[in-house]
C-alpha cells in the first residue's frame, strides 16, 4: 500500500499571537451576538429554552477553537469531560477534541516530518497515509508500515508549544465565564495546566515516560501497552506501535455484556490505582479517547503525553483522606485540612464550619469507593450525589467569600485523574473489586 491518493484537512493553523487573539476575539463576539440574538427571541416568546443558545455558543466556540488547535483546543477536551461543569451541548461538541477534531492536511505534516527529520515518511517508512486517522489537540495519528509491522505515528500541530503561555492568557477569561470560577482559582488551574501541557508537547518525555509505566505495569491483568520506536520518533513526531480494536466510545456502543464491562473497569482501576500507590506517578489524562479495547477486551493505552509525578509529602497527606473511619478522628483530618492549605488561620468561624461541612461530605462520598470490598460504578445515584455536592458547593456564599484558591497545586491533576476515572468507570456500567493486594 502507498500513500493515499487523496488527501483533505485544516490547511493552515494560526501561530501568531496578533492571529490566535484575533480568532478569540472574533468568538467572543459570535457569542455576544447569540446572546443578543437569544434575549431577542425571549422577549417574544418568555418560555424559550436556553437550549439553541447553548448549541449556537458550542458550535462557534470549537469551531475557533478547533482551528487553533494546541491549549486552546484542550482545555475544551479537558471540560467534556465532567458532564455537569458545561451544558451537554458543549460536551457533545467539546468532546470531538478527545480524537475526532479536524485533522491537518498533508502538506502541513509533509513539512513537520521535512523540518524534524529532514525525510519524507515514505524516505522513513514503506507506507503511510496522506489522511490521519485520528485527530485531538495537540497532534493527529497516521498510519504507517515498516517490514510488514502496522505503526501508529503521532504528529505534532505546527507552532503548538510556542504558542502555550500566550494561548491560556488568551482562554482564561473564557474558561472562567464558562466555568463561574475566580480569577484566582483560575490562575492556580490555568498555572497547572500550562506546566503539564509543556510536558505533553514534548515527545521525547512522553517515549520515555510511556516506556517507564509500561514496563512497570506489564503484570496487571487483562491491560496492553503498545511498543515505543525511537529510531522513529523525536520532539514533534513519535512512533509505536498499531493496535487493533476500538475506541472506549465505539466499543461501548456495541453494547457489550456486563461481563466484559466488569473485566474492562477492573483492568482500568487496577491501572490507576497501581500508579497512584505504588508508583507514585499516574497517567493524568483519562479521557475516552486514550484507550483501546482490542478483540480480546484487553484495555489498552495508547497516550502518556500527560503524567503527574505525585511527591511523597503530598502523598503521604492526601491519602490519608480516603483511609476508612478518617472522618472519625477529629483532630487528625483537622490537621490534615490544615498542612494541606485547606484550612487558614484567617478564615473566619462561620467559614471553618462549612468548610468542615463540605470536606467531611466531599471525603465520605469521594472516598466510598475505596471503602468496600467491591463498587458499582454504574450507579447514576452516587455520580448525582456528587455533581449535586459540586453544585452546592459552587452556590454557597460562604466559598465565594474565599479569597482564594485552597489546596496544594499536585491536587489539581490528582483530582482530576480520580474524577476522570470514575467518570469513564461509569460510563463503563462496570463493578470492580477493589485489590488491596495490589498497593499493601
Amino acid at each position: 500500500m502507498s500513500e493515499d491518493p487523496t488527501e483533505s484537512g485544516q490547511s493552515s493553523i494560526p501561530t501568531s499571537k496578533v492571529k490566535r487573539a484575533a480568532k478569540i476575539i472574533g468568538t467572543s463576539a459570535k457569542v455576544g451576538g447569540n446572546y443578543l440574538k437569544f434575549y431577542a427571541k425571549k422577549a417574544v416568546n418568555p418560555s424559550l429554552s436556553r437550549d439553541t443558545l447553548h448549541e449556537d455558543n458550542a458550535t462557534d466556540i470549537y469551531a475557533s477553537l478547533s482551528q487553533m488547535k494546541g491549549s486552546a483546543l484542550k482545555v475544551a477536551q479537558m471540560m467534556s469531560m465532567d458532564n455537569q461543569v458545561l451544558p451537554k451541548a458543549y460536551q457533545d461538541k467539546f468532546s470531538m477534541a478527545q480524537y475526532n477534531a479536524p485533522p491537518l492536511s498533508y502538506p502541513l505534516i509533509l513539512k513537520t516530518f521535512t523540518q524534524h527529520f529532514n525525510k519524507k515518511p515514505l524516505d522513513l517508512f514503506d507506507t503511510f497515509t496522506k489522511n490521519a486517522i485520528h485527530a485531538a489537540s495537540i497532534g493527529q495519528v497516521h498510519q504507517a508500515e515498516k517490514n510488514g509491522k502496522k505503526l501508529a505515528v503521532k504528529i505534532q500541530y505546527p507552532g503548538v508549544a510556542d504558542s502555550i503561555s500566550s494561548d491560556l492568557k488568551m482562554v482564561k477569561p473564557l474558561a472562567a465565564q464558562l466555568l463561574h470560577m475566580k480569577q484566582a482559582d483560575m490562575k492556580m488551574y490555568m498555572d497547572e495546566v500550562e506546566s503539564k501541557m509543556l510536558e505533553e508537547t514534548d515527545y521525547e518525555l512522553e517515549l520515555r515516560r510511556a516506556t517507564e509505566i509500561s514496563q512497570d505495569c506489564a503484570a496487571l491483568k487483562d491491560i496492553r501497552f503498545p511498543n515505543y520506536y525511537p529510531e522513529f520518533s523525536n520532539k514533534r513526531i513519535l512512533t509505536m506501535d498499531w493496535i487493533e480494536g476500538k475506541m472506549l466510545p465505539e466499543y461501548l456502543k456495541t453494547n457489550p455484556s456486563q461481563e466484559q464491562r466488569n473485566k474492562i473497569g477492573q483492568a482500568m482501576w487496577d491501572f490507576y490505582l497501581y500508579q497512584m500507590k505504588v508508583l507514585r506517578k499516574v497517567h493524568a489524562d483519562p479521557h475516552p479517547g486514550n484507550f483501546i479495547i482490542d478483540a480480546d477486551d484487553n484495555l489498552c493505552v495508547i497516550d502518556f503525553g500527560c503524567v503527574k509525578e505525585i511527591p511523597s509529602d503530598f502523598f503521604d497527606l492526601y491519602f490519608q483522606m480516603l483511609e476508612p473511619g478518617i472522618l472519625d478522628d477529629k483532630p487528625r483530618i483537622q490537621q490534615l485540612y490544615v498542612d494541606l492549605d485547606l484550612i487558614r488561620p484567617d478564615d473566619t468561624a462561620v467559614q471553618k464550619e462549612a468548610l468542615y461541612r463540605t470536606f467531611e461530605d466531599m471525603i465520605s462520598l469521594l472516598g466510598k469507593p475505596f471503602h468496600s470490598p467491591s463498587f458499582d460504578f454504574g450507579d447514576d445515584s452516587f455520580f448525582k450525589r456528587i455533581y449535586n455536592l459540586g453544585e452546592g458547593i459552587a452556590t454557597d456564599k460562604e466559598f465565594k467569600n474565599l479569597n482564594s484558591a485552597r489546596g496544594p497545586q499536585h491536587s489539581i491533576y490528582v483530582m482530576r485523574t480520580m474524577f476522570g476515572v470514575y467518570t469513564l468507570l461509569n460510563q463503563i456500567k462496570a463493578n470492580v473489586n477493589l485489590n488491596y493486594s495490589l498497593i499493601d
